[in-house]
């Protein structure tokens, strides 16, 4: 355990949370969808209410224009460019259909709901760009190198293999190295997720991206900024985004067939109408509308954002931030779940968990003075359990930092008090009892830090400190199991002999230790699909952004919560077995939905083009199912997770 007296910065250096601001293809989007609303509105006012007919149509050709000059031209592209017929077409003729037979209020609201939905779409969208600059931030604007015996600020750019990188504590490593003067503690939990700050000497490797806690060094540069661990996690994280983006959704493999049909059987249908039955033109064209009012699928349209967004409002109420539709929609089909541990099953903080001692409070009260004089993180656990334990620490003279060791001092005897590892109880020449022995080594076994304690030749007691588990944690894995998750894996970066350990205390029957970023994301895709991940880390963004649905916990990083499809703003993994109880009847209230927006096509449609349907009964089934599925959409509202 090295240890120091200087401060450690570095866990204030994570990256800070920014300000959101909308893409400006989004604030158009959304402008837009607006503009649509209000001209809805003041068009109904104008018909209903004030009974003007000027502020009518004001408001309804705001609506069309500002609702259909947006899927008007995505149409005319994917009809001149993709060849290619879809859905923005036929809801723009539909809502020009309705407008010429006197109902510009029905084309107005199927408009405004089409609007709506894609705005939802793109508010989805450009994540991978986030995620990525949030990966980068991660890396300094430059390092102090040391070129011919000069320290000179270089940027990152002009980094190059073999530069003497000068790294001072709190600060971040900015390209790959290794030590070569000096030693320290490193915090490499951003990039490997291993949960304990990791002691550096001479010849100890420096990954790009991770924090010196204490004690300068100095480290030669192995790679150039380019090829750094922190330059292949931003190459995994745009392989993986681009890998997910290309699925292809169900709406994307209906729309275009569904359009296509409908287009077709309009003019089929006036023609018919209009010479095999030879009814007058007007008559003809009155129902050949009303049949496309009808086909058109405005409760299809609404049918799946009503359900998405009242599910995700339900869901965030429950502390549970669902990015879109479609990772709710995925979290109802998981069937595996990766777990990362440091951070996500665990507080990432330092905690005391053991002591063998004959007296455990003396011992914790001599180690507490001694750490006191430390900011090494497994010295402040020891002095923050004394603390919460009433124990009051030793006062002690002299502290010194032995690197690599420990610390030692004097007592108001004269004795040399120390705590440190085994080399430093080697150094006072001091040896473990066998009920002492068996104590360190069960220790080691559960993949705890080790600090022993004691005066002079004497060891007064061993202590261990480890990662505490969050609290609840074995009972929330359990309820996501019992909510229909067929298999729950732990993914680590750290230690086999600490993930087994925690594996046994949460219950899970399988884990994966000792990973880089790399193993997780090809473990991802070797889990039965599909997978959802969490994590919280740096080293998770990969696989977060890799798996069919990505979970970060909301203390994580901003890389982590960027990756992801959805975040537990709360850290509380209880929340997610009731986040999946939620997305599978979101699913189920959907598919109910759809069928019943078809069956009211499939039924009024031939009506209308019978005649048995005049256009005020056909608008009254049209919209009348629109509110239906809306209404079936806002009962999981009352949802609670």
């Amino acid at each position: 355990m090295t240890v120091s007296t200087s401060t450690a910065q570095a866990r204030a250096q994570a990256p800070g949370s920014k300000k959101f601001v909308l893409p400006p293809g989004l604030r158009q989007a959304l402008l837009l969808t607006l503009l649509t609303l209000l001209g809805l509105i003041v068009g109904l006012l104008g018909e209903h209410v004030l009974e003007n007919e000027f502020v009518m149509w004001g408001g309804f050709v705001l609506a069309y224009l500002a609702g259909g000059i947006p899927a008007g031209r995505e149409a005319l592209h994917s009809l001149f460019v993709e060849r290619k017929l879809d859905v923005d077409l036929l809801m723009v003729l539909a809502a020009l259909g309705a407008a010429s037979i006197g109902q510009a209020a029905d084309g107005a609201i199927l408009l405004f709901l089409f609007s709506l939905s894609n705005t939802l779409q793109d508010w989805a969208m450009g994540r991978t760009k986030r995620a990525i600059e949030a990966l980068m931030d991660l890396n300094p604007e430059g390092a102090t190198v040391r070129r011919e015996g000069v320290e000179r600020w270089c940027e990152l750019g002009e980094i190059r293999v073999g530069d003497l990188l000068v790294v001072r504590p709190g600060e971040r490593v900015a390209a790959d190295a290794r030590v070569v003067r000096g030693s320290t503690a490193v915090d490499e939990s951003p990039i490997t997720g291993e949960s304990r700050p990791i002691d550096k000497d001479i010849g100890s490797p420096l990954a790009s991206g991770t924090v010196n806690l204490n004690g300068s060094v100095e480290a030669e540069v192995v790679r150039p900024a380019g090829e750094s661990t922190l330059a292949r996690l931003v190459a995994l994280m745009e392989e993986a985004q681009t890998q997910k983006s290309r699925t292809e959704t169900l709406s994307e493999r209906w729309e275009s067939p569904y359009a296509t049909v409908v287009l077709i059987a309009v003019p089929l249908v006036f023609a018919l109408l209009r010479y095999g039955f030879s009814l007058p033109t007007d008559d003809a064209w009155y129902r050949a509308m009303t049949f496309m009012v009808v086909a058109s699928p405005c409760a299809v349209v609404i049918s799946t954002p009503a359900v998405m967004l009242s599910a995700m409002a339900a869901a965030a109420r429950g502390g549970v931030l669902f990015k879109s539709s479609a990772a709710l929609d995925a979290l109802a089909g998981v069937r595996t779940i990766a777990f990362d541990k440091t951070g996500t099953l665990t507080q990432a903080r330092m905690t005391l968990t053991r002591i063998f001692a004959d007296d455990e409070r003396a011992s914790l009260a001599l180690a507490a003075g001694l750490e006191a004089h430390s900011e090494h993180p497994i010295a402040q656990a020891i002095v923050t359990a004394a603390r919460e334990r009433g124990v009051a620490a030793v006062d002690l003279s002299g502290a010194q930092a032995i690197p690599g060791h420990g610390i030692e001092a004097r007592t108001d005897a004269g004795e040399r008090a120390w705590a440190g590892n085994l080399r430093l109880m080697e150094r006072e020449g001091a040896q473990l009892t066998p009920a002492q022995h068996s104590a360190l080594a069960e220790l080691n076994a559960q993949g705890s830090s080790t600090v022993v304690v004691g005066v002079g030749p004497r060891v007064l007691g061993v202590m261990g400190v480890a990662d505490a588990l969050r609290p609840g944690i074995a009972g929330a894995l359990g309820a996501i199991r019992a909510a229909g998750v067929e298999h729950t894996v732990m993914l680590t970066g750290d230690k086999s002999e600490v993930a087994q350990a925690v594996a046994h205390e949460t219950g899970l029957s399988e884990f994966r230790a000792e990973l880089l970023p790399e193993d997780k994301l090809r473990i991802i895709g070797e889990l039965p699909p599909p997978v959802a991940m969490v994590g919280d880390g740096v080293n998770d963004a990969p696989a977060l952004a890799r798996a069919d649905l990505g979970i970060a916990v909301a203390s994580g990083t901003d890389v982590a919560m960027e990756s992801a499809d959805v975040v537990l703003m709360q850290n509380d993994l209880a929340k997610l077995a009731g986040a999946v109880r939620l997305a599978r009847a979101a699913r189920r209230t959907v598919i109910f939905n759809l069928l019943f927006a078809f069956g009211v096509i499939l039924i009024v449609a031939p009506l209308a083009v019978m005649g048995k349907v005049p256009l005020p009964l056909g608008v009254v089934a049209h919209e009348g199912g629109t509110v239906f599925v809306v209404f079936m959409g806002l009962r999981l509202l009352a949802h609670r997770l």
